[in-house]
């Protein structure tokens, strides 16, 4: 017997009832079908499934509990630039509400091929360190230093080379020492195929040495595209924090955001998926990573997008446009975008991709201009994302591009960080729905001795499964309950 009529409901199961439950139909060759419950009907612990006609098909006893991400970090990056040195920097170290973040992270010191390391270039100069660290330590906040930073790749292999390797990691060690910092964030960018054993020596012996210190200092990592390999050593990192910003590379061949959070539906030829703070997550998941390891970007600057052409409205304007010929790409911070591009009339919010950004279609293509940047509406749903999805945190990249001292609020999208972890702390999160995997959605023709497998539902202890031939549900030939592994076994 096939499955091209048989129908499968299943449900992300909790312990206590709470907001809403999920179910979804599998009949072969149409589709999947999937539906969030209401309240009520969760009250009365029964989740009805409905075809398109309003049939009930399935009634399905569900239970839930309030999972979902309570402690979270806050880690916020500042560049040493935003001191200043030699020069009178924007936003001194006295202005930060440090109650708003639960660490630092002072950007940045880089490594020398010799094995030194160069603290002057982006300003982390002694007298910076103090400051900082005075301010957050009074406020009972801990702050580590980053080491690399964008194509640092070249001097992290020389400083990290054979003859070198030790020389760097007591340098490292010497450095936070003597300057007082509570850890170290490495960011070695970009980190190739090649690059991958020294990356993982280096690793485990700076680890190991700060292992060698009481108070033992932090360490964690600002990753891109590696999941198997800080699968592998995660357990070396405090944090592992994805920079889920810079998604909107011109390999797209087309426009799209900064740091969204989900992928909105959009889709590219030229890569499949739009990336997104969701994808990566589910993809270093995937890979092994502890969930409660990892945080996403949030981005306290952002792009303008200028002109191009082959869009429907000629130049860039919105998401998801494809160009014949790409527009300029220009980084701002975001206080430069306020002061110089907002404008209430072209402000648009994208709630399925949960970004922010200004369109503004001009006559012509070559005034043309899509600018994405994060908000406080996009704020707020990153850090409900880390709740629901029950991970570790985010990271601000970086204060200082937030800071505008004649707003009625300077620090208005540090304060909207504060404001969504106060506003989610308590809120139950529903949990996510599962996607059936295998067989695939429209498969026909399926033996009933095969297995389904379906995807992750964050916040779930557990599933329910039924199969049936029957629409209604009325006599299951399968009904598994308590499963879970994320796949079952069908037999005839």
């Amino acid at each position: 017997m096939g499955l091209g009529e048989t129908w499968i409901a299943g449900l992300p199961k909790k312990q206590e009832p709470t907001a809403g439950g999920y179910c979804f139909k599998y009949n072969g060759p149409s589709h999947l079908e999937l539906e969030m419950k209401s309240k009520k009907q969760i009250r009365d612990r029964i989740v009805i499934c409905f075809l398109c006609v309003a049939i009930v098909i399935s009634l399905l006893v569900v239970s839930c509990s309030n999972v979902y991400a309570k402690d979270i970090w806050i880690s916020a990056y500042y560049g040493g630039w935003a001191q200043g040195c030699g020069y009178v920097g924007n936003m001194q170290a006295d202005k930060i509400d440090y109650s708003a973040i639960t660490h630092i992270i002072h950007f940045a010191i880089k490594p020398l091929p010799n094995g030194f390391i160069d603290d002057t270039t982006l300003c982390i100069t002694p007298e910076n360190s103090a400051a900082l660290i005075k301010h957050a330590h009074a406020a009972g906040k801990k702050v580590l230093v980053s080491v690399g930073g964008e194509d640092t790749e070249s001097a992290f292999l020389s400083a990290t080379n054979s003859a070198n390797r030790q020389k760097f990691i007591n340098n490292l060690i010497n450095f936070i020492s003597t300057r007082g910092y509570d850890g170290i964030d490495l960011d070695w960018e970009p980190i190739t195929p090649s690059s991958i054993s020294q990356v993982t020596t280096l690793i485990v012996e700076l680890r190991a040495a700060l292992d060698a210190i009481t108070p033992r200092p932090l360490l964690t990592a600002a990753v891109v595209w590696e999941p198997d390999l800080f699968a592998q050593l995660q357990d070396r990192f405090d944090q592992i924090n994805i920079m889920t910003y810079d998604l909107n590379g011109n390999w797209l061949n087309g426009s799209w955001f900064n740091a969204p959070t989900y992928d909105g539906g959009y889709w590219f030829p030229a890569s499949g998926p739009a990336p997104s703070a969701n994808g990566l997550v589910d993809m270093f998941i995937s890979a092994g990573v502890n969930p409660a390891k990892l945080g996403i970007g949030i981005g306290f600057y952002g792009y303008v997008a200028k002109g191009g052409n082959g869009t429907p409205t000629g130049g860039v304007t919105a998401p998801g446009q494809l160009w014949t010929s790409q527009p300029t790409k220009t980084a701002y911070t975001y206080y430069d975008i306020m002061d110089k591009f907002f404008k209430p009339q072209n402000y648009r919010y994208d709630s399925a991709a949960g970004a922010a950004y200004l369109s503004y279609n001009m006559p012509g293509s070559s005034e043309d201009m899509f600018i994405t940047y994060d908000d406080e509406l996009s704020i707020f749903e990153k850090v409900k994302y880390v709740r629901k999805k029950v991970i570790g945190g985010v990271i601000i990249f970086q204060l200082g591009g937030g800071w505008r001292p004649n707003a009625p609020v300077p620090d208005n999208l540090l304060q909207a960080v504060k404001d969504a972890v106060m506003q989610t702390e308590n809120q139950a999160m529903v949990p996510s729905i599962p996607i059936l995997n295998s067989p695939s959605n429209s498969a026909a023709g399926i033996s009933t001795s095969t297995t389904l497998e379906w995807d992750f539902s964050a916040g779930a202890d557990s599933y329910t499964l039924q199969v049936s031939q029957s629409p209604k549900f009325i006599e299951p030939i399968v009904n598994q309950d308590n499963l879970t592994a994320l796949y079952t076994a069908l037999t005839d």
